[in-house]
């Protein structure tokens, strides 16, 4: 099971989407926890969280100390995860779970970038420095190629 961290601080009105499909992935068992990184005092996302049983953290080392599951998908707020992500993320986890990068849909066309998140080990994250995004994250652990979910 998959504690999930989703930056906010840019994008938030793109949360609810991304929202919405982890919301399959709870059903299924496999996200146990969610929690948005956000500016304190930022538009709306009190109330989203409140609505989704979500946790509020001004970091992401902050919400990283307090995941419950050992494994954290780190993930932007703008993010749209692929079709079969469940299954994707199960075959991986069934296969070691080792840190990944998470490739979400390729939005705006040709010369778009692809949006990424990260799959890591919660300890990893908890000692991080406060300002980090998930770019930041993917370049710390040095995550360029290697393994990739999506």
């Amino acid at each position: 099971m998959l504690s999930v961290i989703i930056d906010a601080r840019r994008d938030a009105d793109r949360l609810p989407a991304l929202l919405a499909q982890l919301t399959a992935g709870a059903v299924d068992g496999l996200v146990r926890q969610v929690a948005i990184v956000a500016a304190p005092g930022q538009p709306g996302v009190d109330a989203l969280c409140e609505d989704m049983g979500a946790d509020a953290h001004p970091t992401i080392p902050a919400a990283a100390r307090a995941a419950r599951a050992d494994l954290v998908l780190v993930l932007p707020a703008a993010l749209r995860l692929r079709d079969g992500w469940i299954g994707a993320f199960e075959a991986h986890l069934g296969g070691g779970g080792a840190q990944a990068v998470v490739a979400g849909l390729k939005e705006g066309g040709v010369f778009a970038r692809t949006p990424e998140g990260v799959l890591v080990e919660r300890g990893l994250l908890e000692q991080g420095a406060d300002g980090i995004d998930v770019a930041g994250v993917r370049r710390l652990l040095r995550l360029r190629g290697g393994r990739r979910i999506g």
